[in-house]
C-alpha cells in the first residue's frame, strides 16, 4: 500500500510527464488517502513545477516543456481547488493582490501561490496575467493591501516588476505596500535589484515570506 510520501511523489513525478490525465489520477489519489490539499499542492504538484523550472533554467527543458507541465499542473488544481476553499482559515491575515505582469500570460505558478495564500489566511485578489502596472497601482489605491505579489515567468517580461515598484514610489505608495515578486527565471538578486521585499523560489517560500513581512 503507498503511503503519504509516496503518494506525493507521484504527483510530483506526474507533472513531469506532462500528461493531464496522469496528474488528475495521482491528484486524486493523494485526496484519498486523506492528505490536506495544501500538502498536494506543496509537496505534489508544486515540487513537480519547481523540478520543471530547474530544468528549464539548467537548458535541459524548454519553454514548450514549461507550458505542458503547467498545463498538466492546473488540472490538479482544478480537483483541488473546492477543497482549498473549505479549509481556508476564517481570521484573515492580511489582504494580498497578485497578478503576472504586463506581456506575459503565464498563470499556472501565479494561481498556486495565490491558493496556498488563500488556504493559509489571507484575502486574495488576483488580477489575472498581462496586468499593465497601472493596474497594479489602481488596485493598490483602492483595496489598500498589505502585500502585493507579482510573477513573471519569461526574462523579459521582469524588468516590468521594477517599473510597478517605481510605479508605487512616484504615487507614494511604496512604503504603505510589501512587494513580493516570483517566478521561475526569478532570482533573489534581482529582487533586491528592482527594490522589493521578498522574493518567492516557490509557492510555499512566496507564503512564508508573505507571513514574516506581516510578523505572522
Amino acid at each position: 500500500m503507498l503511503n503519504g510520501t509516496n503518494v506525493l511523489s507521484m504527483v510530483s513525478e506526474s507533472v513531469l510527464s506532462f500528461e493531464s490525465e496522469t496528474v488528475v489520477r495521482a491528484t486524486k489519489q493523494a485526496m484519498e488517502a486523506g492528505i490536506s490539499p495544501l500538502k498536494i499542492i506543496e509537496k505534489g504538484l508544486a515540487k513537480g513545477l519547481n523540478e520543471v523550472g530547474a530544468r528549464f533554467q539548467s537548458g535541459e527543458f524548454f519553454l514548450f516543456e514549461l507550458i505542458s507541465a503547467a498545463n498538466a499542473a492546473k488540472a490538479g488544481m482544478e480537483l483541488l481547488k473546492p477543497l482549498l476553499q473549505k479549509s481556508e482559515g476564517k481570521t484573515k491575515l492580511g489582504t494580498v493582490i497578485i497578478g503576472t505582469v504586463k506581456g506575459d500570460l503565464h498563470d499556472l505558478g501565479k494561481n498556486i501561490v495565490a491558493a496556498m495564500l488563500e488556504a493559509s489566511g489571507f484575502e486574495v485578489y488576483d488580477l489575472g496575467v498581462d496586468v499593465p502596472t497601472e493596474t497594479f497601482i489602481e488596485k493598490t489605491k483602492e483595496l489598500h493591501p498589505e502585500i502585493l505579489g507579482m510573477s513573471a515567468l519569461l526574462t523579459p517580461t521582469m524588468e516590468e516588476m521594477g517599473k510597478v515598484v517605481e510605479g508605487l514610489k512616484e504615487e507614494g505608495l511604496r512604503n504603505k505596500v510589501k512587494v513580493i515578486v516570483g517566478g521561475s527565471s526569478m532570482t533573489e538578486e534581482f529582487a533586491r535589484k528592482i527594490g522589493s521585499d521578498a522574493w518567492g523560489a516557490d509557492a510555499a517560500d512566496a507564503v512564508n515570506k508573505a507571513k514574516a513581512l506581516l510578523g505572522k
